[in-house]
This record gives C-alpha cells, sequence and structure tokens, in this order.
C-alpha cells in the first residue's frame, strides 16, 4: 500500500485507541490523524503509567478520560471501525504487588470492552497490543509464535488471558483480530520519569541529566523496537486484518538485531555524543526471579504476511529519541 492509497483506506475511518494518550497510544493517533482517520483516544490517564497530556499535542484527536473498567463504553465504541486496544496494566512489579488490580485491567476489563463491541460495533476491525513477556525465560532463541507460553509474573498471566479472549471473538464470531506481541519499544512520548515502562526510559532520563544509570547484570540480551516502526507494524496489521494470512493469529514484532544490555548502555551514551556513564549491579532481590534472561523475537512471520521490517536501526533510534527529549525534558520528569 503506497502513501495515497494509505490515505483513501483511512480517510474518514473512525478509530478508537484505548490507551490512546500513553507511549505506543498516542504514536498512534498522530500516525492516524495525518492519515485523514477520525480518532478518538480514550486513557484512564493514571499517575503511574505511560499516559502524558503532552503526548497529544498538535494531533487532531478527540481525547476521553476513561477507565476501561467501569467507563461508559457504548457511545465511545458505537459506530467504531478500528480497534486498536493499547490499554494495559504493564508494571511488572505492579502486577505482583496487586494481581488483582492487575487481572481487573488486563483480563477482566478486557472482556468488559469485548462485550461492548460486540454489542454496538460487531464488524470492527481490533488490533490487540500483547506482549513477549509471557513467553517467560526463553528455552530456544530467536523466539517464535510457538514458543511455549510459560509466564514469569502475575502480570504476563493476565495480559495473556487477555490476548486469548480477543482472539476467542476470531474464532467464535469472525471478527478481524490480530494481536502484535512487543519486545522492548522505545523513542519520543516514552516515560522516562522512572523503570515502570522499561529499563530505558529511566537510562535515557539520566543521560539527560548527566547521572549515572544502573545497569543490572549485562550480559542480557535485548531486542528493541523504535515507536515508528511499532506504529507501522499496527498499521499494517489493521489494514491487513480480513486477509486470510493475517486474521486471528498472534505475531512477534522485533525489532534492531539483540545486543546485550552493557553494549546497550554504550550505545546510548554514545548517541548522547558520549556523554554519559552507568554502573553494573547485580539484579535487585524482589525483581531477580521474574526477569527472563536474554530474549529476541523472530518476527519473520509478520515481515512475510505483511511486507513491514523496521526501518529505524538501533543506533539512530537512541539519537532520535535523545534529541526529542532534550526540549521536552519538563513535561516527562
Amino acid at each position: 500500500m503506497n502513501d495515497a492509497e494509505r490515505a483513501a483506506w483511512w480517510r474518514g475511518r473512525r478509530v478508537l485507541v484505548t490507551g490512546g494518550a500513553g507511549f505506543l497510544g498516542s504514536a498512534l493517533c498522530h500516525a492516524l490523524a495525518r492519515h485523514g482517520a477520525r480518532v478518538t483516544a480514550l486513557d484512564a490517564m493514571f499517575p503511574d503509567g505511560g499516559a502524558n497530556r503532552a503526548n497529544l499535542e498538535g494531533a487532531s484527536v478527540l481525547l476521553v478520560r476513561g477507565d476501561i473498567r467501569d467507563t461508559e463504553l457504548h457511545s465511545l465504541c458505537e459506530g467504531t471501525e478500528v480497534l486498536f486496544n493499547m490499554a494495559a496494566q504493564t508494571s511488572h512489579m505492579g502486577g505482583q504487588k496487586d494481581p488483582v488490580a492487575d487481572i481487573g485491567v488486563n483480563a477482566v476489563a478486557q472482556v468488559r470492552l469485548i462485550g461492548v463491541m460486540r454489542e454496538v460495533a460487531p464488524r470492527a476491525t481490533v488490533v490487540h497490543a500483547s506482549t513477549r513477556q509471557f513467553y517467560g525465560r526463553p528455552i530456544r532463541l530467536p523466539v517464535d509464535e510457538l514458543h511455549p507460553v510459560n509466564p514469569p509474573d502475575a502480570n504476563g498471566v493476565s495480559k495473556w488471558a487477555g490476548e486469548q479472549y480477543w482472539l476467542l471473538e476470531q474464532r467464535v464470531h469472525g471478527r478481524p483480530v490480530v494481536s502484535l506481541r512487543l519486545t522492548n519499544c522505545y523513542g519520543p512520548r516514552l516515560r522516562i520519569r522512572d523503570a515502570r515502562q522499561t529499563f530505558l526510559g529511566i537510562w535515557i532520563r539520566r543521560v539527560l541529566e548527566g547521572e549515572p544509570f544502573e545497569v543490572w547484570g549485562g550480559e542480557q540480551l535485548r531486542d528493541l523496537t523504535y515507536v515508528d516502526d511499532v506504529t507501522e507494524a499496527f498499521l499494517r496489521a489493521a489494514e491487513s486484518a480480513s486477509c486470510p494470512e493475517v486474521a486471528g493469529r498472534v505475531f512477534n514484532i522485533g525489532g534492531a538485531p539483540p545486543a546485550r544490555l552493557l553494549d546497550l548502555a554504550e550505545r546510548l551514551i554514545a548517541a548522547n555524543g558520549g556523554r554519559g556513564h552507568y554502573l553494573v549491579k547485580e539484579f535487585p532481590a524482589d525483581r531477580a526471579p521474574i526477569d527472563i534472561g536474554s530474549y529476541h523475537a523472530d518476527d519473520r512471520a509478520f515481515r512475510a504476511a505483511t511486507g513491514w521490517a523496521p526501518a529505524v536501526d538501533l543506533d539512530e533510534g537512541l539519537r532520535r529519541t535523545l534529541e526529542w527529549y532534550r526540549a521536552r525534558l519538563p513535561d516527562y520528569v
């Protein structure tokens, strides 16, 4: 699909993005608005989540503040043609500390949303944001979609349950549903005030503030996906969700070739013009049991089905990210 075809496909289409003021949700909102879609972003705006009003500045998007657990959803969902379902509780330690609340957002509220969508938007396409976390500690690398599911923490269990409820919609009701299992995503609008969303967030903040950051362990492999590449993956998933090669499937989304955390730390400092330093530490006792070790995704299935491929390499993505935050740091710390 070329640019003109994409613009024609999205122009005037009614789109709902749950978690739309968060990191990935807001990036999608900006892209959809540029393509002419009529976008509503629903977000609870919790202070300990990834939402930030600054994330939607400059986008022609209607922001509705509400929690999918109890917000009146019928009027928001009615007439929706595409749902990007990004709303989730993503903190692994948060899930461990309060698994009931974790399930409430990631599983129970998903069933509630599914029920409403079935009533008022039965033909809408759904692209669900999922995670590699519930694969657990890999038994082989790279990890493909047939890898056993073995969640290492409560958050992984709840996220897996939510994904499975959505996939039932395709199997039982024929709704076009695609689930994208994401790895570590990074880029503009990421929560950087702390490490709740990803370890890289606090690394970025510390580098920009001239403070040391901590590398736990250091030998673990990670593959990172730049936000623009994640957004492109979601758009392609929606555009092709009715195709037999895509509908009802789960896909891993990878990114740059895997790098050790120690190498990633060095590359982040290099992207900052050589300014920055870090400390290597052991994993904290409360986090070590849920660490999955090394991970990188086998995303060949999604590439083959949609033609997607990451376009931004790691060094360029880190450079772009740091440059974007320098002028906006007060809004994100």
